[in-house]
């Protein structure tokens, strides 16, 4: 059997001499203890060494990625072409095939070889004479910086990093802008206060200001390639009779210059956003597909890399951003935060209120899928973050639509779906319990029993009444026919009174019943 052994150095061939000894792979290493031990089991038949760090760099990177270099394919059919019956133990099983295709020699790889090989490279320098350990260790150190410094040159675009940088300067150049336009028009104002109002673009305003100066030169200054002509002539009528106080020259000069300021850095920050969108597809093109390149830029920001970003599940990807607001929330109990920085993609944006969870919870997930994708995945097309936006758009479709379907039966019939009420642990204090009013008012329940008083007090002298006319017969006493006609009288106006529907209000009620009552003293009077 023979050994293929790639090193820093060069190429190995090794002669196994013992091979018996290779089936005990859990006791190989023991074979391999001191150089003398090492020298038993296997002999050095050819070692191929490499001329300079660009042919080391070029073989190890075919190594890396599976090929056969020329340098090695030449060894191979010189050297082991003459032993091809013999077995060729490689370290690597899909190198193995490319040299069984290409060369027809029969390559092996198993645990009992990583053993070998492992065994090899503890005792190199005893079995590669000839070779310095000085000098094996410079050439293993500058073939790792060759190596790791043709990385980065192979694919500078997938370098996350200018991503990170460009995105925290772009924010910064947004607050310092602010600051700047909101000192010049405050600056400004004080001798040109009309203007704030007339013109709300600030970068129009700055090269307004830089263009005139003092606002006695609007009237005879041409800003119609800055502003249109409606605008300008709102602006020079204002300039003749504007409020503001008068300045020195100096002053305007600092102004002009602070407008200088603003434009310089307007313009530095287009080009800084064309920059990071070209480095965002560039990286990651499903992504910026998905969310847009300032969300995207945001998220691998906030993860740190691509790379930790696709680690995270989808449901951390939806609330990245919103960290102090989930640990508020599940401390005080309360509902958690639907959305992080994906609330600012343009999919949950143009969703209704009602909707927005469910959108940026369907978005977080194909959001996630995209970004695993351009992290680890070879292509480098955008054709999957189209595809899943799509998705997301006909999601949000059917949902402004009400348009949802029953996953089970017909199909036909619309999904009846109850809202998903979280219901919290907090119990909120209920203040009406506190609450000493009644629930009827007083003013009320006094009418009510001045009503059931009088109702009272007319049955009983009614009752009083009719037990007098009943006394009167009996004793069997002349009747006069006057009173007769009083008494009939005055039963007919009861009998009227009673017929009659109460008054709706009491103060009627109350005047009618002391008539009566007057009524009937003077009646009993005259009796």
């Amino acid at each position: 059997m023979l050994v293929l052994f790639e090193t820093a150095a060069g190429y190995a061939i090794f002669k196994v001499l013992n091979e018996k000894k290779l089936q005990e792979v859990d006791s190989l290493w023991k074979e391999f203890e001191t150089p003398e031990k090492a020298n038993k089991i296997v002999k050095l038949k050819h070692f191929e060494k490499f001329q300079d760090t660009t042919e080391a760099l070029a073989a190890s990177t075919a190594l890396v990625e599976g090929k056969l270099s020329k340098n090695l394919k030449k060894i191979l059919k010189k050297i082991v072409a003459k032993d091809a019956h013999e077995q060729l133990a490689v370290a690597d099983a899909k190198l193995g095939g490319v040299i069984k295709d290409k060369l027809n020699l029969s390559c092996i790889h198993s645990p009992m070889v990583t053993e070998l090989m492992r065994g090899i490279r503890s005792q190199i320098e005893g079995l590669i004479t000839g070779l310095p350990s000085r000098e094996m260790a410079a050439m293993c150190l500058g073939l790792a910086h060759s190596l790791s410094r043709y990385k980065l040159k192979f694919s500078p675009d997938k370098v996350d990093t200018m991503i990170i940088q460009a995105i925290s300067l772009l924010d910064d150049l947004d607050k310092e802008l602010n600051n700047y336009i909101m000192r010049c028009r405050e600056w400004y104002g004080w001798h040109f206060p009309e203007l704030g109002k007339i013109i709300t673009d600030n970068l129009t305003y700055c090269k307004c200001v830089r263009k005139v100066g003092d606002r006695s030169n609007f009237a005879s200054s041409d800003v119609s390639d800055i502003l249109p002509e409606e605008i300008e002539e709102d602006v020079k009528a204002a300039a003749e009779i504007s409020m503001g106080t008068e300045v020195s020259e100096e002053d305007i000069n600092n102004i002009i210059h602070l407008c200088d300021q603003v434009i310089e850095i307007s313009e530095y920050r287009t080009q800084l956003y064309d920059y990071l969108k070209n480095r965002m597809m560039a990286i990651a093109p499903n992504l910026t597909v998905m969310v847009g390149e300032l969300v995207g830029a945001r998220l691998i920001a906030h993860a740190g890399s691509l790379l930790n970003l696709a680690k995270h599940p989808a449901s951390t990807v939806q609330l990245l951003g919103a960290e102090k607001a989930l640990f508020r929330a599940l401390k005080t109990k309360r509902d958690t935060p639907k959305f992080g920085l994906i609330y600012h993609a343009s999919l949950v944006g143009q969703t209704n209120t009602k909707n927005k969870g469910k959108i940026s919870r369907m978005l977080a997930a194909k959001t996630a899928l995209t970004i695993r994708y351009d992290a680890l995945g070879e292509n480098t097309s955008a054709e999957m973050g189209a595809e899943n936006r799509l998705k997301v758009e006909t999601r949000l479709r059917l949902l402004e639509e009400r348009g949802i379907r029953r996953i089970s039966g017909t199909g036909k019939a619309l999904a009846r779906t109850d809202k998903y009420q979280n219901k919290s642990e907090v119990k909120i204090f209920d203040p009406s319990g506190d609450s000493t009013l009644p629930a009827v008012s007083k003013k009320r329940k006094i009418q009510e029993v001045e009503e059931q008083d009088a109702e009272v007090a007319v049955k009983a002298k009614k009752f009083k009444a009719e037990m007098k006319e009943e006394t009167t017969v009996e004793d069997g006493e002349p009747v006069k026919k006057k009173k007769k006609k009083k008494d009939k009288g005055k039963q007919a106006q009861e009998e009227e009174v009673l017929s009659e529907e109460p008054p709706t209000s009491p103060t009627i009620e109350n005047t009618e019943k002391k008539k009566k009552k007057k009524k009937k003293t003077k009646d009993e009077d005259e009796d």
